[in-house]
């Protein structure tokens, strides 16, 4: 019973451990490294969604919003990224954020960083990660700009606008997850892969792809 009704009502593998403990039970999901045996399938799948997404950046990461795996074009993005924030353990939300990571250079970053910052906010929500809180409060603390109005009726998607040697780059971004996890680890990776929104765009990524 207690499985079916944190089925229902979609609570995280980590949290169903939690709460099958709190009923006398042992927990069911367990919880492996990547580089376990049982999770070289998953790593294999993650290695070739982010390499055939290519000439486009792709990454993986962790329910901290740690990068766990990126393919060639992620690192040209970061050209002139503090050093710092490119130390293991990378966490990709503080790296858009800071002021010596991606913010100075993102166009729309009151848009892009208000939409980052309602994802962890409901992540927040769902889990109560004292870690995602306290991330959350310092992401709230960085120099970000109020959103002045909401997205044009046009829009389809949030873009990621990044400018880069005197180009604005334009971005929209997928994520996607394990659909069937019974691993917490698994289930709680995710996958962010970026589209080009314009033919510049396109074009550069092409480029950049070709001269790796």
């Amino acid at each position: 019973m207690v499985l079916r009704l944190a089925e229902r009502l979609e609570v995280p593998l980590r949290e169903r451990n939690v709460l099958l403990v709190a009923a006398g039970f042992a927990p069911l999901f367990p919880q492996r490294s990547l580089d376990d045996p049982a999770l070289k399938s998953a790593r294999a799948a993650i290695e070739l969604v982010l390499k055939a997404h290519e000439p486009n950046p792709a990454l993986a990461y962790d329910r901290h919003w740690n990068l766990v795996a990126a393919n060639r074009l992620v690192a040209p993005l970061l050209a002139g990224v503090a050093s710092d924030l490119l130390k293991p353990p990378f966490n990709i939300l503080r790296l858009a954020f800071h002021p010596k990571g991606l913010a100075p250079r993102t166009v729309n970053l009151a848009e892009w960083s208000g939409h980052l910052l309602e994802r962890l906010r409901r992540q927040c929500e769902a889990t109560a990660d004292p870690e995602l809180l306290a991330l959350y409060r310092e992401l709230k603390s960085y120099p970000i700009p109020a959103r002045s109005q909401p997205p044009a009726s046009n829009n389809v998607a949030i873009p990621f606008r990044l400018r880069l040697d005197g180009e604005v780059l334009s971005f929209i971004s997928t994520t996607m997850v394990f659909g069937t996890p019974v691993d917490i680890t698994l289930s709680e990776l995710a996958l962010e892969t970026f589209f080009p929104a314009d033919d510049v765009t396109a074009s550069r990524m092409r480029a950049q792809a070709a001269a790796l």
